[in-house]
């Protein structure tokens, strides 16, 4: 049976809730010239405003990222999918600002900058957001969009 569709505030409540709590996001990019799609699955820290992910500098993810500047993000199950379409900033770990690079760590488990290969952190910036559970929740599924907020606090 088909669960009632939530408010856009309560789906809005939920995500919240999924970022603070899950640690791993499905990231698709494309590569510039070709568009080859690439997903790889990374763990990430979320700020309250931004995710944080990072990967190794040589890898197709961090090529696509640095090209493009793009991603496209799922975070949960397909019955419980946040789509996140964002703007990208790469980072070297010595560019994180004070006590990130350990929040990362102590978030995901995983510390690049322990790694003997160089790792790139890439920050997103949420522009278009997207959130549904079944059928019923498709329309109103857009929660942000060009970065703002469509639902209030």
């Amino acid at each position: 049976m088909t669960p009632p569709a939530r408010t856009a505030k309560q789906r809005k409540q939920d995500v919240l809730s999924r970022l603070e709590q899950d640690i791993d996001v499905w990231v698709a990019t494309a590569d510039a010239d070709s568009g080859t799609p690439y997903l790889i699955p990374l763990s990430f820290l979320w700020d309250g405003a931004t995710l944080l992910v990072a990967t190794a500098a040589s890898s197709p993810t961090a090529r696509n990222l640095q090209a493009t500047g793009k991603v496209r993000l799922a975070v949960g199950p397909t019955r419980d999918v946040v789509l996140i379409e964002g703007t990208v900033q790469a980072l070297a770990a010595t560019d994180l600002p004070d006590g990130t690079g350990d929040a990362f760590a102590d978030r995901t488990g995983f510390d690049p900058r322990r790694l003997s290969s160089t790792y790139l952190y890439f920050r997103i910036h949420p522009q278009r957001l997207q959130a549904w559970r079944e059928e019923n929740e498709l329309k109103g599924r857009e929660l942000m969009r060009d970065g703002q907020w469509l639902t209030p606090e």
